[in-house]
């Protein structure tokens, strides 16, 4: 049995394991031991797939920077009223939150450590400045208010989706990954938006 499992594993599956040991664990608190266990197989299959732990690191937080960073890409995120556009990616945040659920959480918890961890979080930086951007360049249009600081509405906001990892549970029933984008984005725009 455990032939059969070395011989059907592959880089995903192991990226997989890798990210829940490192969500249970800690990055830091996580061995090649412990990946070795938690995956079936022995440290040299892992090496075979990587170079190591920080590898599966960077390719963990790599895919859930790329879900974030493609939104940015998207037709409606790129044209029209910029509150239009900012909708649409906060929209789109909650999906791809939910949608990458396991690699977003990790992609949260890096705190700069290693060389990996500083990238991610520049990264992230970057992303979150393009949306702050376009937070300002709706309140300079006039479509949501300008009587709060922008940085600080982006802060808010960033903050009540990335909350979601804490609580967010497949298995809710009637909590598929659209009706929390739709919940979000509701409660979002109605505080945003000004009042005529």
């Amino acid at each position: 049995m455990t032939t059969a499992k070395r011989d059907t594993y592959t880089p995903e599956t192991l990226l997989s394991v890798a990210v829940q040991v490192f969500n249970e664990r800690g990055y830091d608190g996580t061995s090649m031991e412990h990946l070795s266990r938690a995956a079936g197989i022995s440290k040299s299959s892992i090496y075979h797939h990587v170079t190591g732990k920080e590898e599966l690191l960077r390719r963990a937080v790599s895919r859930a920077l790329d879900g974030l960073f493609g939104i940015l890409d998207e037709e409606p995120a790129r044209t029209g009223r910029a509150s239009d556009r900012l909708e649409h990616v906060v929209h789109r945040m909650v999906e791809v939150l939910i949608a990458e659920l396991p690699y977003v959480t990790l992609l949260l918890r890096v705190r700069g450590n290693t060389d990996t961890e500083r990238w991610a979080l520049d990264r992230r930086r970057d992303f979150d400045h393009r949306v702050a951007a376009l937070m300002q360049a709706a309140a300079a249009d006039g479509d949501i208010r300008s009587d709060v600081d922008g940085r600080l509405a982006t802060r808010l906001v960033f903050g009540m989706i990335n909350s979601i990892v804490e609580w967010y549970r497949p298995e809710i029933r009637g909590m598929g990954e659209r009706e929390v984008a739709d919940a979000v984005a509701k409660v979002v725009f109605e505080g945003l938006r000004r009042g005529d």
